[in-house]
């Protein structure tokens, strides 16, 4: 990477770039091809602290205006990167599949519905989301429509559900999805798509 032109561009001429040029910036830095040879977040570091160490210099031989335009721009590459990271992070948590529907908590079905049911009551959409899948997974389990697998996650269980109920797959699947999304992306969660878990319960509940 060539520095002195960097700190040129740095300091001659002011800039001053929307969000849109800052994140297009970051994305072909990003691309350039010795990010590969290393642990992009550590060669990005490393980048962001010689970009700082530069501009210091480089802001005691410009004027205040070209200052404050340079930090503004190390601002937002910095954001921007944290955003991207967030966003990476959070997608690889649900990507992962979450972890087990049923905890080692010693309950039933019906207790599992009430709580779900009391949440949706008092606005935690989230807790009735996720009461009510499990609610959902026990209430199979006590029947005897599908297996008991401890530490089985929400994908398994939708998978043996799908497999009994092939009627309901979609329904299911999109149940599981938002089970994970809620439980382990903290994704929010909408009363309707708690009440949709619920009604999908009831349903599954009355098959033969």
């Amino acid at each position: 990477m060539n520095w002195s032109a960097l700190s040129a561009f740095l300091v001659d001429p002011p800039l001053d770039p929307d969000s849109d040029q800052a994140r297009s910036w970051l994305r072909r830095e990003l691309l350039k091809p010795e990010y590969n040879e290393q642990n992009i977040v550590r060669r990005l570091l490393n980048w962001i602290d010689r970009l700082l160490n530069d501009g210091i210099q480089a802001a005691s031989e410009a004027s205040a205006i070209q200052t404050i335009a340079s930090m503004l721009v190390l601002i937002m590459l910095v954001g921007g990167f944290g955003l991207l990271l967030s966003r990476a992070r959070r997608a690889g948590q649900v990507k992962a599949g979450g972890g087990a529907v049923l905890t080692e908590e010693r309950v039933r079905a019906a207790e599992l519905r009430r709580r779900a049911e009391a949440a949706l009551a008092e606005g935690r959409n989230a807790d009735a989301l996720v009461d009510g899948f499990r609610a959902l997974a026990l209430r199979q389990i006590e029947r005897g429509r599908i297996e008991d697998i401890p530490g089985a996650t929400a994908h398994e269980v939708a998978l043996a559900l799908e497999s009994t109920y092939p009627v309901h797959r979609d329904r299911v699947d999109v149940s599981a999805g938002r089970f994970d999304s809620v439980l382990y992306g903290d994704r929010p969660a909408t009363a309707d798509q708690a009440r949709d878990v619920l009604t999908l319960d009831d349903e599954l509940g009355a098959a033969r």
